[in-house]
């Protein structure tokens, strides 16, 4: 068997700035690096603020700010001093791409104005990932994954029918945010290798306009009908089989039988395929308007095995179908897909950890060797020397007048020492 090509990752050779912190700007750059980019992160000198989300930390970091920063490395400056200042500038004047989730406003604020970079270099794509976007009446608010999940309309419809809403289960107002900047940042490098000028663009994107993008066609049938999408629950809209059911053994397995065939079929494996025939399920119509009788009469049906028990006869009868798995199983599951999904990382001072890998795959290509993400500031001295030819003792001045943070080692977090103890890989 031929082993997998050695090839440049897609983005191999772009230099990226990233200047954001907690969620959707490294998810954002992580995409980016993972897909070859080299990513350096610009940290104020106490970091990242993820980097101490409670509860485990594997050494001084949280196991949130490790699953979204691998594959970059930490330059940690203090913007406040004139010095600080100029070195960023001097990073963003070789950067292909500059990342940041300030509020609209504060970047040039702090001295970072959009539009003094780009007029010296107008091949420089600057991405904005804001609450609210950069302009509009609410551009100045705060906004965080719940709040924008609550304004979407997304929470409203996230929930059991009849009870208070809720918020999903992942943070999709910042990762949807992220991976639509990041989805931009693509578009716009494609864009400037083609364009003769190589001019780069200005990217605006909102987390709320992302969230709003993902209503899909709840969306669709409130601006073409009228209505007011309600929750579902582990229900269908449109498609009454569509649905989770619960077995005789309380766990839950769920079904999608979206055509008629497999409507013939989910009858079939049940034994109620008179069900077929009953003039009330005629058709998807019809079972949409009587799926409160329908329903009765499936969920009684399912009763009368364990969910696991399921499995086989509906999937016979050509019925999709799932037990619904908790995070650790379907980690486990992924463990032995064989496909990457569970990636290992260890750090250069022993740190072990697992993350969830990178889902994009290149067929026939080997995959790129992951690192560790980067402990606050530790590579000032390789990313100064290669970027900006730096020598190492004037970066040793820098740290020495404060102007560059490096964190060295460190005991951890005493107190969540049985927290690091779960997520430190074996």
């Amino acid at each position: 068997m031929n082993s997998p090509a050695s090839r440049p990752q897609p983005l191999a050779g772009y230099r990226i700035v990233d200047l954001t912190t907690f969620l959707s700007g490294p998810f954002c750059t992580q995409i980016l690096a993972d897909l070859g980019a080299e990513v350096v992160k610009i940290e104020a000198p106490e970091g990242d603020s993820s980097r101490a989300i409670p509860p485990h930390f594997i050494a001084d970091d949280s196991a949130y700010y490790l699953g979204i920063n691998r594959n970059k490395q930490s330059v940690a400056v203090d913007m406040k001093k004139p010095e600080g200042l100029a070195l960023v500038k001097r990073l963003i004047g070789e950067a292909d791409v500059v990342v940041e989730n300030y509020r609209p406003g504060v970047a040039a604020r702090i001295g970072l104005d959009i539009a003094s970079f780009r007029a010296q270099d107008p091949s420089l794509i600057w991405a904005s990932v804001s609450g609210f976007g950069q302009t509009g009446p609410w551009r100045d608010k705060p906004a965080y994954d719940m709040i924008v999940q609550a304004l979407s309309g997304v929470m409203s419809i996230t929930g059991e029918p009849d009870r208070p809403s809720v918020r999903l289960g992942i943070p999709a107002g910042d990762m949807v945010a992220g991976m639509y900047a990041a989805i931009a940042i693509n578009a716009a490098l494609v864009d400037r290798e083609r364009s003769s000028t190589r001019e780069g663009r200005v990217i605006d994107v909102s987390m709320l306009d992302c969230q709003l993008a993902m209503l899909s066609y709840q969306s669709t049938y409130a601006l073409v009908a009228g209505t007011t999408p309600r929750p579902q629950g582990a229900r269908h809209d449109s498609i009454p089989t569509y649905r989770s059911f619960v077995g005789s053994d309380g766990r839950e397995l769920v079904v999608t039988a979206n055509t008629e065939r497999m409507w013939k079929g989910l009858c079939e494996a049940l034994g109620v395929f008179g069900l077929v025939s009953d003039e009330r399920f005629a058709t998807g119509g019809q079972r949409l308007k009587n799926r409160d009788a329908l329903w009765a009469l499936l969920e009684e049906a399912f009763l009368s095995r364990s969910a696991a028990d399921w499995i086989e006869p509906l999937q016979a009868n050509g019925v999709p179908v799932a037990l619904i798995k908790s995070v650790p199983e379907a980690l486990q599951d992924a463990r032995e897909s064989g496909r990457g999904m569970v990636l290992p990382l260890a750090g250069k001072q022993g740190e072990h950890i697992e993350v969830v890998g990178n889902p994009i795959r290149f067929v026939g290509e080997a995959e790129r060797e992951a690192s560790y993400p980067p402990r606050l500031g530790e590579d000032a001295q390789a990313v100064l020397d290669q970027w900006l030819r730096v020598s190492k003792d004037e970066v040793g001045a820098l740290i020495e007048r404060g102007v560059l943070v490096q964190r060295h080692g460190g005991s951890g977090h005493p107190s969540n020492a049985a927290a690091t103890a779960k997520v430190v890989a074996p």
